[in-house]
């Protein structure tokens, strides 16, 4: 039968419900947009990713070369701003694009998808695991994708509401603050050993390189630095400090914004039955928002701001989803899709405006 394909709990009005047949014209049209990237892949997006690495490095020994002058006010502001730079484009442009593969092709160890290892305290494996794959693969799917409030913030009302929920206005803030560390004991699932869930072997498995991680992290800025600088070890310090707060924001803010904005949806289990690529594509337009700006701004995001690309096209470079976002969106009002974009100031209020809103026990 040519039905339409129910996917959401609750109906968003913005998004036509498509039949099989419209399914499968959408994935083609889709894949012909990213076969055309990949065509064109080459030179230009080799010599960009090894730009972007190359500022990185500079932007961090600068950066802390002024910290070690950092009793001087100016050059702490400058030193920490140039190595909260280095911090948000290694975590966002360089390391999480290169573990999604995007820049396997150049057979070029430095940016090597599987073995690249992150300036965060939360180990590159355990990224991989809990969103290369489960969230990319049940993008935004209730049971299935941890990434659903991670565990901590009620985001949407199918989700079950608790009483400490009523509190997540005000945890939400040093979730935000301290957002790497939230990251990194993501694939501990903690709530599962302490249920009794998980034995005790297989936490302290995953317990050990996390902790080894966390520790080299911990010893480099706010030991090792801090000691070399010998006098200016407190502004060192301190500089290290909120270069890595900065980045959390900067983070939490980017990636809350891509999944968590008003029309955004969540999906039952059941999407996976038969789930064909056409429906895959179509979650991911569903379960994602994306943000405008210059092109500053989507550097500086890791090109997160296109959230929906993204998700559509996880291994292709992220470069080139600025040049993508227009084709898919005329392929997304084609098919009477949302293509929900609008600017950070938007998108984050409707961010806060859900955190306010579900944490009492709204269903709708």
């Amino acid at each position: 039968m040519n039905m339409p394909v129910q996917l959401q709990y609750f109906k968003n009005p913005k998004n036509k419900e498509l039949t099989p047949a419209q399914l499968d014209e959408l994935a083609r049209e889709l894949d012909a947009i990213k076969q055309e990237v990949l065509d064109d892949l080459g030179e230009k997006d080799e010599k960009y990713i090894k730009r972007v690495y190359a500022a990185i490095r500079y932007s961090s020994f600068l950066g802390r070369a002024c910290l070690f002058a950092g009793w001087f006010p100016p050059a702490w502001i400058l030193g920490t701003g140039l190595l909260g730079f280095a911090k948000i484009m290694e975590n966002m442009e360089l390391g999480h694009n290169v573990m999604h593969g995007q820049y396997d092709w150049m057979n070029d160890p430095k940016f090597k998808g599987t073995t690249y290892e992150w300036d965060i305290v939360g180990t590159a494996d355990d990224w991989r695991q809990t969103h290369n794959y489960k969230h990319h693969t049940y993008t935004n799917i209730k049971g299935m994708d941890d990434d659903i409030g991670y565990g901590v913030l009620r985001l949407f009302p199918e989700q079950r509401w608790k009483k400490g929920y009523l509190l997540q206005p005000l945890y939400s803030i040093p979730f935000c603050l301290l957002f790497q560390w939230g990251v990194a004991i993501q694939n501990l699932e903690i709530g599962k050993y302490l249920k009794g869930r998980m034995s005790k072997d297989e936490f302290n498995e995953r317990l050990t390189p996390m902790k080894k991680k966390m520790g080299k992290q911990l010893f480099k800025d706010y030991v090792f630095f801090p000691l070399i600088a010998g006098p200016a070890a407190l502004p060192v310090f301190t500089g290290n400090l909120v270069a890595n707060g900065l980045r959390n924001i900067w983070t939490f803010s980017i990636i809350f914004c891509g999944h968590f904005t008003k029309d955004v949806e969540v999906f039952p289990k059941s999407v996976l039955e038969n789930e064909t690529r056409g429906h895959w594509y179509m979650r991911q337009i569903r379960g994602s928002s994306n943000l405008t700006g210059s092109e500053a701004f989507h550097i500086l995001t890791g090109h997160l701001s296109h959230q929906i690309e993204h998700h559509l096209y996880p291994d292709i470079p992220a470069r080139r989803y600025r040049k993508m976002a227009p084709k898919v969106k005329a392929v997304c009002e084609k098919y009477g899709l949302n293509y929900n974009n609008a600017s950070l100031f938007k998108q984050y209020g409707q961010v806060l405006g859900r955190i306010v809103k579900f944490a009492f026990p709204f269903k709708k």
